[in-house]
C-alpha cells in the first residue's frame, strides 16, 4: 500500500501518514526497491487504531498510546488507557457533585460594590483566618489592594464565599468545593452554570462512547500485530 491508499480512506493527506510514521503512530513502514514507503494492512489497522483513539483520549495520550504499542510496551499502553478512563470517570464525579451541590443551593443575595475580609467575616459569622484558609485552597481569589495590599473582595469572590460558606455548612470539604466554585466562576454564576450541566453531560457521554469505539479499534490493532 502508498501513503495515498491510507490517507485516502480518512481524508488525510499523503504528508500526514508520513508524520505519524515519524512521530511513532504507525509502525515503520518497509520500502521498495527505489526506496518508496511501503504500507501493509497492518499500518491500515495502525492508522484507524489511532484516528479512533483521539476523540476519547485526546491526541497527545493517543500519540503516547500508539508509541507504546508500536515499541512492544502493551501494558505502558493499556496503563495510559486505564488512566485516561480514569479521569473521565473524576470528571463524572465532578458534575455529579456539581449537580448535588445545586440542588442544596439556596438563592445567594446579589452584592454590590467592594468590600474587606474583616467586614465580610462578620457578616457571615467566619473568622477572617477561614477565608484566608479558603483563599489557599482555591476557593476564593480576591484581588488585592495595591496601596494596602488588603484584599478585596468583589461581587462574584463574595457570591464564592456564600456558595463555599453553605457547601461547608452542608458537609462538602474544601477539596470537594474548590472544583465546584472553579466552575461556577468559569460559568459566570450559578445560574449560567445550571444551563450548561447538560451540554457537560453530553461531553462527557460523548467522550465515553468514543473511548467505547477506541477499545475496539485498538484490540483489532492489538490482534493484528498478534497474528
Amino acid at each position: 500500500m502508498r501513503p495515498v491508499d491510507l490517507a485516502r480512506e480518512h481524508g488525510l493527506s499523503t504528508q500526514a501518514i508520513r508524520n505519524y510514521e515519524d512521530a511513532g503512530i504507525l509502525p515503520a513502514a518497509g520500502r521498495t526497491a527505489h526506496g518508496y514507503r511501503a504500507y501493509t494492512p497492518l499500518h491500515a489497522e495502525a492508522l484507524r487504531a489511532f484516528l479512533a483513539l483521539v476523540p476519547g483520549h485526546g491526541h497527545q495520550t493517543a500519540t503516547s498510546i500508539m508509541q507504546a504499542v508500536n515499541r512492544g510496551a502493551v501494558e505502558d499502553a493499556l496503563l495510559l488507557v486505564d488512566e485516561s478512563h480514569g479521569l473521565l470517570l473524576d470528571d463524572r464525579r465532578t458534575l455529579q457533585a456539581v449537580e448535588a451541590a445545586l440542588r442544596d443551593l439556596a438563592p445567594v443575595p446579589q452584592e454590590r460594590g467592594d468590600t474587606f475580609i474583616g467586614p465580610l467575616a462578620r457578616k457571615l459569622g467566619l473568622r477572617p483566618a477561614t477565608l484566608r484558609k479558603w483563599e489557599k485552597a482555591g476557593i476564593v481569589r480576591p484581588r488585592r489592594d495595591p496601596l494596602t495590599g488588603y484584599r478585596v473582595y468583589g461581587a462574584a469572590d463574595v457570591r464564592d464565599v456564600r456558595l463555599a460558606h453553605q457547601l461547608r455548612r452542608g458537609g462538602y470539604l474544601l477539596e470537594q468545593i474548590a472544583p465546584l466554585i472553579a466552575q461556577v466562576r468559569a460559568a459566570g454564576g450559578v445560574a449560567p452554570l445550571e444551563s450548561t450541566l447538560r451540554e457537560w453531560q453530553a461531553r462527557l457521554s460523548a467522550r465515553g462512547r468514543a473511548m467505547l469505539s477506541a477499545a475496539a479499534a485498538l484490540d483489532a490493532y492489538l490482534r493484528a500485530r498478534e497474528a
